[in-house]
């Protein structure tokens, strides 16, 4: 059956494991996946053009085939559990230091999703239930989460988005987020990157409140303490995937 070996019973989705398996050791042109699967040339071709739809393969500047970013969002959200556990904690303290709701966001698709949150006790206060999932076109969390996107993804998200490619350069100059209004009249927020072990961004940390409460220029109030909590999440989920955890 075209060079696979140890058969699963669904021939294409073994041939298909055969391409992400060759280029687990780096980028391939297509007469280097032929080499490596034993698969006839244009079954090669045809899978690796199937799995770049996906983004489960995708191409470098000198076209060759390498592993596409989806399989880094696949394996970010299977560590979910840990990165929501580790947060709470987190939440928690951010959201007694600054006074204001505190909440995660992962990216699921074209929404980004509050994973986590931490609510402010009384007050008023910008309620965001867990599992509720917001636009990518507006806030802070929504600039956090695009502003470190490869190129292509970033230009596409940018397209009737609220915010521009000049305040996403901002962000990631200064590492902070903010909105006023953006997302919902009357509301700011402050938001800051959590990357995984391999330093590419993987959520959000957040705060927000009312406008009346935060200002209009929120980020320079809070921006330090929410970076900071998002960095001590960050460290903590670098060790623990470090020591296996």
């Amino acid at each position: 059956m075209d060079g696979v070996t140890d058969s699963s019973g669904v021939g294409v989705l073994d041939k298909a494991a055969l391409v992400l398996g060759a280029l687990e050791a780096g980028p391939a042109t297509l007469a280097q996946l032929v080499a490596a699967t034993h698969l006839a040339r244009p079954t090669a071709h045809r899978l690796a053009v199937a799995l770049e739809h996906h983004r489960l393969v995708t191409r470098d500047m000198q076209g060759r085939f390498v592993l596409g970013p989806r399989l880094q969002e696949l394996a970010s959200a299977a560590g979910e559990d840990k990165l929501i556990s580790s947060s709470m904690p987190i939440l928690i303290a951010l959201r007694d230091h600054t006074k204001e709701s505190a909440q995660l966001f992962r990216r699921q698709g074209e929404n980004r999703v509050c994973v986590a949150s931490a609510e402010r006790q009384v007050g008023l206060r910008d309620s965001i239930p867990v599992g509720a999932a917001l636009t990518m076109k507006a806030g802070s969390a929504a600039q956090v989460l695009l502003a470190w996107e490869e190129p292509e993804r970033l230009h596409r998200g940018l397209q009737g988005a609220s915010f521009t490619a000049t305040m996403l350069s901002q962000v990631r100059r200064r590492g902070w987020a903010q909105s006023v209004s953006e997302r919902e009249a009357g509301v700011a927020s402050v938001s800051a990157p959590v990357r995984g072990g391999d330093g590419r961004v993987i959520a959000a940390l957040s705060i927000s409140g009312p406008l009346e409460r935060m200002g209009r220029q929120p980020g320079r109030v809070h921006g330090p303490a929410v970076v900071a909590a998002a960095n001590r999440l960050s460290e903590f989920l670098s060790t623990a995937e470090k020591m296996g955890l």
